[in-house]
């Protein structure tokens, strides 16, 4: 079971009826800002794969990241981040579970390397040493859908297990 897109960027749920909002895509598509690492002239539709690959904006975003720490405390969170994750072969950013999905195997899909699963050393019963054999098979089998779809975080696996009982007494 997949969940189907597009989904709440907050709860995950789906958002059922929609429509594509055609203005603001041409807006997007029309218009143009300054790389604030290279100060390129680049379209907004283009922006993210060039800040992706632009080394200069790399560095700009960890001097940032390097002054803030300098001035305020560091905050850390207690729950931990289930939403995004990180390619663990090339280090890229900010993927949702489809996302992570699509890039690795697109653009990872031969590499012989054993790697551990961002998504599965995420969650509550995830290694985050543990290094999978064949990742793409691994990806293929474990994440073709959300665990946020199923598994609610804030309850403990006994819970869980009662409340699956009860409904598939339920469903008979």
């Amino acid at each position: 079971m997949r969940t189907y897109k597009p989904v709440c960027a907050v709860c995950r749920a789906g958002l059922g009826q929609w429509t594509k909002a055609a203005e603001l895509e041409a807006v997007i598509q029309s218009s143009v800002a300054s790389c604030k690492g290279c100060g390129v002239q680049i379209g907004l539709s283009q922006m993210r794969g060039h800040t992706a690959a632009c080394t200069k904006y790399q560095e700009y975003i960890e001097e940032g990241v390097r002054t803030t720490a300098q001035n305020q405390p560091a905050i850390i969170s207690p729950v931990p981040n289930r939403y995004t994750f990180t390619c663990p072969y090339c280090n890229c950013q900010n993927l949702d579970q489809d996302g992570l999905v699509e890039h690795c195997t697109s653009q990872h899909a031969r590499d012989p390397r054993q790697v551990v699963c961002p998504i599965c050393a995420s969650m509550p019963w995830g290694d985050p040493n543990y290094r999978s054999a064949d990742f793409f098979q691994h990806l293929k089998i474990r994440h073709t859908f959300s665990y946020d779809t199923f598994v609610d975080y804030s309850t403990d696996e006994n819970t869980m297990i009662q409340e699956a009982l009860q409904r598939s007494l339920l469903d008979n």
